[in-house]
């Protein structure tokens, strides 16, 4: 479905929207801003207009900075970022925009590429109503027809703009050939039989909390908001296409209906929780985990999707950073999703931007919670910016000083300065996957204790679930990014990656044992290291 209101690019409010509707108001004081303390984490929220986010800031206890600073550990804006201000960025710093994300987040990128995955993996892709980008597809799309009318079958269709938002220019259809054929469009099959609730056609807003692309790493917010259509919904025929306040669910859409409800109890109105809505299903008899299983796995396939642009895009930004390192970017998402009958969810659009407006008080009870839980979840540290700027002293100095921690092999080197120069990169090589087994390690259990109403939904802990989701990531980077394919999948195979802590020091010791014999000195036997010298071999073998 369209966005919700206020979505895209950051506008100015109407004169015309002035004292029109009160949004719901916090109790919650604003701080007043105070002067910037040593070891106080800041925030620069120039670029929003939501005061959710700025209440939320002061909730956390971060220190709002004056709009110019470009310094602060947090920055948050409300439209996309260029990507030259992602590479300026400093490792402490976070912002909540990713590069390369828009591949999925505007309709037309978003319906192209989810067509190109479809053709490669039709039996995973099963959530996207049949789609046609026009003009490119215009000719496919009244072959379709043709064949429909061929059948003696009717349909119906909901055309969008290819780049709107809040319901601007949607329609539906049920003869293609009105269509015009040069308009840039995103026609889609409408799906005629929906879940209702008290007769009313409605869909889902599932925010998504994206923290990494570099490993991927995604969250789901177990609340959000379901938004109703204010007319009793009838299927479409010629009479009632017109009608968008029964087909239509988007909340800038309906709220101008005088018969939109805005209720303060959570099982009344034309908006409600997510959370009241699982208690419905589960109320009626209808299973609430698989109702969570299929909205995640939509989530992570959409996103699987994406991550080769994103990961590209990111890494284009970020030259030079090592995989496993903290990510700069993270992103709050709004996945909006439509049932159908039998419960199936289906994919409508994905918003890059979500609104934030609190407009009722289920506004501000849900979005509070997302972004505070969020914030919380990302670990910002006082002592991020500090160890940043000491870390690029100490490489400042290695480089001025021709420090390297392995000196070059020249030419002509002897078979045994081979084999201690092997050795050498050996052990740098388990020292850095230990210290990014050890960094995870920290992060997760960070992630453990501070989740909040989030649940991580990937890397899954269900084994045979990561394998699949990472035979789709492979596809992905081949059907996207054919050139990096063969990369990303010497990463995915590298066996230090799915290597525990105990695992990799056992490696570094019979690094440690091999290079004492190299060195001609007698070694205590520390147990057998069969296991240990073969993994040495089969990692090492190439180097």
């Amino acid at each position: 479905m369209p966005s919700l209101p206020q979505e895209g690019v950051i506008q100015g409010p109407s004169p015309l929207d002035l004292n029109t509707e009160l949004p719901y108001q916090s109790t919650m004081k604003r701080k007043v801003r105070k002067k910037k303390k040593k070891g106080t984490i800041t925030a620069n929220v120039a670029g929003t207009k939501f005061e959710i986010v700025r209440l939320v800031i002061d909730e956390m206890g971060f220190m709002k900075t004056p709009d110019e600073d470009e310094t602060s550990n947090l920055i948050w804006c409300d439209s996309a970022v260029q990507q030259e201000k992602i590479s300026e960025l400093q490792n402490y710093q976070r912002i909540n925009h990713f590069p390369g994300m828009g591949e999925i987040c505007r309709k037309d990128f978003l319906a192209r590429n989810m067509t190109k995955m479809i053709k490669s993996r039709p039996l995973d892709y099963t959530f996207v109503p049949r789609t046609w980008i026009f003009p490119a597809e215009y000719t496919q799309f009244q072959n379709y027809v043709k064949e429909l009318k061929k059948k003696r079958k009717q349909k119906t269709f909901i055309v969008k703009p290819a780049n709107g938002a809040m319901g601007h220019g949607i329609s539906l259809i049920r003869n293609g050939d009105k269509l015009p054929s040069q308009d840039h469009l995103i026609v889609q099959e409408y799906i005629e039989k929906p879940f209702l609730m008290e007769g009313y056609k409605f869909d889902l807003r599932i925010y998504i909390l994206v923290t990494s692309c570099d490993p991927l790493k995604i969250f789901l917010y177990h609340d959000g908001l379901v938004r109703m259509g204010t007319e009793k919904y009838i299927p479409p025929n010629e009479s009632n296409l017109t009608q968008l306040y029964m087909h239509l669910t988007n909340y800038s859409v309906n709220k101008h209906n005088e018969r939109f409800e805005r209720d303060e109890t959570e099982n009344k109105g034309s908006k409600r929780s997510i959370k009241w809505f699982t208690e419905f299903l589960q109320a009626n008899q209808h299973d609430v985990a698989k109702f969570w299983s299929d909205i995640s796995e939509l989530v992570v396939k959409t996103l699987i999707v994406a991550e080769p642009h994103v990961l590209h895009a990111y890494r284009m930004c970020r030259p030079g950073q090592p995989p496993g390192s903290e990510s700069v970017c993270f992103e709050v998402l709004g996945f909006d999703i439509l049932l159908d009958r039998k419960l199936k969810p289906w994919l409508l659009e994905i918003n890059r931007a979500p609104s934030f407006g609190t407009d009722q008080k289920i506004d501000y009870d849900v979005k509070r919670g997302v972004l505070l839980n969020a914030l919380k979840l990302l670990n910002i540290r006082t002592s991020d910016k500090r160890r940043n700027l000491a870390k690029q002293k100490a490489e400042a100095q290695r480089r001025l000083y021709g420090q390297n921690s392995i000196k070059r092999l020249l030419p002509g080197s002897s078979d045994w300065e081979q084999q201690r120069h092997q050795l050498e990169r050996r052990k740098e090589e388990l020292k850095e996957r230990l210290a990014q087994v050890r960094k995870q390690i920290s992060r997760e259990e960070h992630e453990n204790r501070h989740m909040g109403n989030y649940r991580r939904i990937y890397p899954p802990e269900d084994k045979a679930l990561l394998e699949k989701y990472e035979n789709l990531l492979a596809v992905a980077f081949q059907t996207f990014l054919s050139g990096r394919a063969a990369s990303f999948q010497r990463e995915l195979n590298n066996p230090l990656k799915r290597m525990k802590e105990e695992d990799i020091l056992d490696l570094l010791e019979q690094c440690e044992i091999d290079d004492e014999k190299l060195m001609g000195k007698t070694t205590k036997t520390r147990g057998p290291k069969g296991r240990i010298t073969h993994y040495v071999v089969k990692l090492f073998k190439n180097t």
